[in-house]
Formats: structure tokens, C-alpha cells, sequence
């Protein structure tokens, strides 16, 4: 008997999506253009030139909400991750529904904080919690549902990036990898590090108006890491990728973070040169902020590729780094003149988590 753990988060969607019947079998009225396990969101043709895009998050209390977080940015982030989603379709969210999973014994307090910063982050961007549900549970749950509405000519898809694209990101990556690293090993975080991990900002604006903009030809978000969006985005779209991690954008206060602290290095071997405490100290804090920035996630933010003639246009609408190019096929990553290929990890709900 094979048991779901043995199995990784993208291959149970996987199975999944090979279950369902297709909507010609079905006689489905609601014409999905997106179907389930393709894209960020759903994506349903509900007449007229509006697409409707609909996503879903399960958020635990235990495997999600990091150690130091309050009920009001539980609650915040509950929403964030849903409307991320949204953004990477270059939608307008319309409504969100959410249900609450609520263990016995639950303060009364904690539940209107949790619910305060659920509708703090709607309102924030333009959008309510327009009904849910509320049940048992032995450990605190929120599951939320976003809808949003795109015309049909601006929908972003993880599909359509084409060689010589630019690849781009919007704000900073390894923000949420430093602050997690140090909250477990107690360690102080910057107090804006720290805020951009309990509270990510969804990049609803810079997702409307980069699709608007007619610029882009993929988006998706950042949400399990750039490494495995990087994956996720060539396999959509039948490409590869060649990436500087020297342009990758990274939080002023991330390196600082990096640092090995009270660890006594002594001189090491490094091919014919042996090098002192401070070139070994350097290495490793380059090795932790490049780890952080690749492989870790909860960062939330948008990669997406752009026309080579639309550079100009598109940074007049949004801010984003341009971190490397689309190529025909492998994804590598140059780093300090050397050239390797991008693992396919990050975070994951099952299988070997890292």
C-alpha cells in the first residue's frame, strides 16, 4: 500500500486533476479556460468579455502560522495568500469566502483579532469576505476562497513565455527564508523583515497593471519559492531559464541577517588557496542569502516574463527586477562567474520538505 506522504505536493495535484472528467464529457455549462492544477487559479468564461478566476488556501495553525504571530496576522496572511493568487492572473479580486476550522477551548478574542485582520487585508485591496463557514476542528483552520474578474484580453497565464523574454520579479526574495531561519533558532529579525513575512503584501496592483500593460507573456507568484515557481512556470510553457542570482533583488537587511554570528571558522582549504575567518564568514552568509532567495518561500511575490521591446512600457506601470532571460530549454543560474543548474525544490506540503 502506498501511503500520501511518500508522494509531493505537485504530484498529488497531479493525481488529482487525472481524476476528473474533462468538460466535454461532463456537459458542463461553465466552460472552464483554466482547469484545475494549470495555473494560480481556475479560470471560467462566464460570458461576455469578463473571465471569472477562483482559487483556494488551506492555511493550519501549526504548519503554517510561524511561532510569534498574532491572531490579526494569522488572519492577514489567511487572505494574502489567497489574493496572491489573484494577482498572478492579473485580476481584480471581487470576494472572498473563507471558513473558520475552530479547536474547543478557543478564546473568544482570538477569534475577532483573527477576523479583524482577514478583513483588514480584503479591504486593503479593494475587495470583502462575502460568506464562509464555521466548524470543529481540532486544531485552528482557515480555508479561504478568492474570486476575481479579468477581461479576457489581459488573463496572465503561467503559459506563453518564449525565448529571449526577460525574466522579472516584483519586490524582494529571501525575506520570508531569513526571518523563518532565525525565529527557529531564536535569533533576533529585522523588525521589517520580520513584518513582510507575518503580513506579505499581495501584488494585486503590479498584477493588474503589468497584465494591462501588454507587456507580458507568463506571471505567476512566488508563493513555495523561485526555484520551484521557475519549474513550474518552464514546464507550462515549454521553455528554460538562464537567471542571474547576482540581479536577484534582496532585502537590504537579509544579508546583515545572514551572518554566522558567535561560529569560529579557522582557516580553510578552498582549491590551492587557504583563506582566513572573514573569506569563509563571507562565503557562507553568500551561501544563506542565496539559499534563502532560491529555494525557500513565502516570499508572495510575482515572476513574470516580458517582451524584450516592452521593458521600457512595462516599468512606466509597475516595479520589478529583471533577474534573466527565457532560453529553449534547462534552468540554470549564474553565480559569481559559475553556472548551475536550479534544483527543483522549495517548500512543499508533502514528501521531503526543505
Amino acid at each position: 500500500m502506498t501511503i500520501i506522504n511518500k508522494f509531493r505536493e505537485r504530484d498529488i495535484i497531479s493525481l488529482i486533476t487525472g481524476l476528473l472528467e474533462p468538460e466535454s464529457k461532463t456537459g458542463s455549462v461553465c466552460r472552464p479556460v483554466v482547469g484545475p492544477g494549470n495555473d494560480d487559479c481556475a479560470v471560467i468564461n462566464v460570458g461576455g468579455s469578463g473571465l471569472l478566476v477562483a482559487t483556494t488556501d488551506m492555511l493550519h495553525r501549526k504548519a503554517d502560522f510561524p511561532s510569534g504571530m498574532t491572531p490579526y496576522q494569522m488572519g492577514w496572511m489567511s487572505i494574502a495568500v489567497n489574493l496572491s493568487d489573484i494577482a498572478a492572473m492579473g485580476a481584480r479580486p471581487v470576494g472572498i469566502m473563507t471558513a473558520l476550522g475552530l479547536p474547543p477551548g478557543l478564546e473568544v478574542d482570538l477569534v475577532k483579532e483573527l477576523v479583524t485582520g482577514m478583513s483588514a487585508c480584503a479591504r486593503r485591496y479593494g475587495t470583502q469576505i462575502i460568506g464562509g463557514d464555521v466548524d470543529r476542528h481540532d486544531e485552528l483552520t482557515i480555508v479561504g476562497s478568492a474570486l476575481g474578474m479579468v477581461d479576457a484580453g489581459q488573463l496572465a497565464m503561467r503559459k506563453g513565455a518564449k525565448p529571449g523574454d526577460m525574466v522579472c520579479v516584483t519586490g524582494e526574495l529571501g525575506t520570508a527564508g531569513a526571518a523563518l531561519e532565525a525565529l527557529q533558532q531564536g535569533r533576533e529579525v529585522d523588525p521589517e523583515v520580520l513584518e513582510k513575512f507575518y503580513m506579505p503584501v499581495p501584488r494585486i496592483v503590479e498584477g493588474m497593471a503589468l497584465a494591462g500593460s501588454g507587456c507580458l507573456t507568463s506571471m505567476m507568484d512566488i508563493s513555495d519559492g523561485l526555484a520551484l515557481s521557475l519549474h513550474d512556470l518552464a514546464a507550462a510553457s515549454g521553455v528554460g531559464f538562464h537567471i542571474r542570482a547576482s540581479d536577484i533583488p534582496v532585502h537590504r537587511s537579509v544579508r546583515d541577517m545572514a551572518t554566522i554570528g558567535d561560529i569560529v571558522v579557522d582557516d580553510k582549504v578552498v582549491g590551492d588557496m587557504v583563506v582566513d575567518d572573514k573569506v569563509v564568514e563571507d562565503m557562507v552568509v553568500d551561501d544563506k542569502v542565496f539559499e534563502w532567495s532560491l529555494y525557500t518561500g513565502g516570499d508572495f511575490e510575482l515572476l513574470f516574463t516580458l517582451n524584450t521591446d516592452c521593458l521600457e512600457n512595462a516599468g512606466k506601470v509597475a516595479r520589478f527586477t529583471v533577474i534573466g532571460e527565457v532560453t529553449a530549454s534547462g534552468i540554470t543560474i549564474e553565480r559569481e562567474g559559475h553556472i548551475e543548474d536550479v534544483e527543483p525544490r522549495g517548500f512543499q506540503q508533502f514528501g521531503d520538505k526543505v
